[in-house]
């Protein structure tokens, strides 16, 4: 109760304060000098918009019309930048009492002219210059030259590219590249759809990654094409990389009959980096280390480099234990010299 009371308090002390002032000889001078003050505001804004100005306006267009086997593949501008000249009440009164009606241009009044349809300013200017005042000066409008270009139907499906850079971070690397949808349908006039392969998305960069990301990128514009859809979402699944050793033998080939290949040691030890959802499935049979017997015979001395001749992809920084073996050629029986 007592928090009510001097809410009450300091309320009616206000209201007293404003009353005593509004009824003092100090408020009613005050008062007329406010009234004085906008007296001469209104008189020098009235003097303001008297004299010219130049000012823009936005003027929204519309093609309308358009049959349903046909694609318009690159839509004209959204709307016309105009600039006028005139008194400012004039002025004023576009900017507050009056919206632009769209510049409406109708599809069967241009499709003879081709799939490239092409307007000048001059052909629309008289549809701007009904919604002026006859005292406005139309000073210049942008664009000067409003264009389409529609096929009718023409079409074809093209694979989605990938147009950046992507990279995973230390001990990580990135298993995939998965496009959503990885095809596009694209639409253009038959010259231009003819030359088009692929559809590339925008270039963006993304570094150091070290987990799955799914990033959304639109696709390049060409003009007078349309893709749909226009983005496509792209999947970089991220895995980490592990050590892996695996024993592979070491194989002789090329060798003549009767001669077999000796090494010390016959099997090697081959240490590599997998990625960790590809461990299991990466065995010794993957891996094969050849020597050739003509490789053999030139050799200059009796240790051997080892080599891998195969080795299953997905894999990086291969290491050999040993790396370098000795060897014997063997004869296992005489060679023959004819009956």
């Amino acid at each position: 109760m007592s928090g009510r009371r001097n809410v009450k308090y300091i309320y009616y002390k206000i209201v007293k304060s404003i009353k005593n002032f509004l009824l003092s000889e100090k408020s009613r001078e005050f008062l007329i000098f406010l009234f004085f003050f906008f007296i001469a505001g209104a008189f020098w804004l009235l003097q303001t918009l008297n004299d010219d100005y130049e000012v823009e306006f936005s003027i929204p267009v519309r093609l309308k019309g358009v049959p349903n086997s046909v694609v318009i593949t690159s839509d004209p501008p959204s709307e016309l930048r105009i600039r006028v000249k005139d008194k400012g009440t004039v002025l004023l009164n576009y900017m507050l009492a009056k919206s632009f009606f769209p510049i409406t241009l109708n599809y069967g009044d241009y499709k003879s002219e081709g799939n490239h349809v092409r307007i000048y300013s001059s052909q629309f200017e008289k549809k701007i210059l009904g919604q002026l005042n006859l005292s406005t000066k139309l000073l210049w409008v942008k664009p000067d030259t409003v264009d389409y270009i529609y096929t009718n139907g023409s079409y074809k499906l093209v694979p989605v590219r990938l147009k950046g850079k992507v990279t995973a971070g230390r001990q990580y690397y990135i298993s995939d590249t998965i496009f959503r949808p990885d095809s596009v349908l694209v639409y253009a006039p038959s010259p231009i759809l003819d030359t088009i392969t692929a559809a590339y998305t925008q270039n963006f960069k993304l570094d150091n990654i070290t987990d799955t990301v799914v990033k959304s990128v639109p696709l390049i514009a060409r003009k007078g094409v349309k893709f749909i859809p226009g983005n496509a979402e792209i999947v970089f699944p991220v895995d980490f990389f592990t050590d892996k050793t695996v024993e592979v033998p070491i194989s002789g080939v090329k060798f003549p009959s009767g001669k077999v290949l000796r090494t010390f040691p016959s099997k090697i030890n081959i240490t590599f980096q997998v990625g960790l959802s590809h461990f299991r499935s990466v065995h010794p049979e993957d891996f094969r280390i050849n020597i050739s017997y003509d490789e053999l015979l030139n050799l200059k001395s009796d240790k051997f480099t080892v080599k891998l001749a195969s080795a299953p992809k997905g894999i990086r920084h291969v290491r050999f234990s040993p790396s370098t073996v000795d060897f014997l050629i063997e004869q296992l029986y005489p060679a023959s010299h004819g009956n």
